[in-house]
């Protein structure tokens, strides 16, 4: 082979290199473009309590139930934003809580099991003999929540710090939890669901904030309700239900300044 046949071929193998080279980037630009426009577009798609709203920079849509809502810009410092984060979710259980109780004991009363409504369950439990005093329930239950909320706001502080060595009478490992303060898992979570698939815990996330969002309405509601009729939320419901033209809250004689 002579030496001009040699350079062609070096020529050659340049010019081949230099092309593969150039489609290879191309093709990482094509890949690294398409990344970013599915981006783009799972950001455009993004649900939002205003639809065509552009939401708060620090409202991502990480979090479960994040519908870039917070006109008065309160979780604008991180601290904040993880603090009421965890306060709307333990306000959120709480009503959940509430609302079945009051539901299940309106129930209950009407089925005739001889259990008070929720709005006379403290009067009828005080009438009761041998009861224990309202003033030493309410001293147990500020101690005992009060201990569990300090034990909570300093995990909030320092995730994981509940589970080390010496900070719960040796029973630390049961409350390690996940890291995440908001979602503890372990004890706290018997059915497992938090041990499924990342997708599955999200919904499981987004469907347990809604619910609770709604729960503490309903709540509002209920209290609303006694206030403006003397009577519970099935009482309200089935009168509603025998007379729905006549028996609405504009014609409670409460909830609007006048009579329809």
């Amino acid at each position: 082979i002579s030496p001009e046949s040699d350079t062609h071929l070096a020529y050659s193998y340049l010019i081949m290199s230099s092309s593969m080279m150039s489609r290879s980037g191309l093709k990482l630009r094509s890949s690294s473009q398409a990344a970013r426009s599915v981006v783009a577009q799972a950001g455009a798609s993004r649900p939002l309590w205003l639809p065509g709203n552009t939401p708060p920079a620090h409202l991502t849509g990480e979090m479960a139930g994040d519908f870039g809502f917070d006109p008065l810009g309160l979780g604008k410092d991180p601290a904040s934003l993880a603090f009421y984060k965890e306060a709307e979710l333990v306000h959120c259980r709480l009503a959940m809580t509430g609302v079945a109780g009051v539901l299940f004991t309106s129930v209950a009363n009407k089925a005739g099991a001889g259990i008070p409504e929720w709005f006379d369950a403290g009067k009828v439990y005080d009438a009761q003999p041998n009861h224990i005093p309202f003033g030493t329930l309410l001293m147990v239950q500020l101690f005992l929540t009060g201990f569990v909320e300090s034990k909570r706001w300093q995990d909030l502080n320092k995730p994981g710090s509940q589970g080390e060595k010496g900070s719960f009478f040796g029973f630390e490992g049961a409350f390690k939890g996940t890291g995440d303060p908001a979602y503890p898992g372990g004890p706290f979570d018997p059915l497992g669901l938090s041990r499924g698939s990342p997708e599955a815990l999200q919904q499981y996330k987004l469907k347990e904030i809604k619910n609770g969002r709604l729960a503490m309405l309903a709540f509002i509601g209920f209290g609303a309700q006694h206030a403006a009729t003397g009577k519970g939320p099935i009482d309200n419901l089935l009168e509603h239900i025998a007379d729905p033209w006549h028996k609405t809250f504009a014609e409670n004689g409460v909830s609007l300044p006048f009579t329809l």
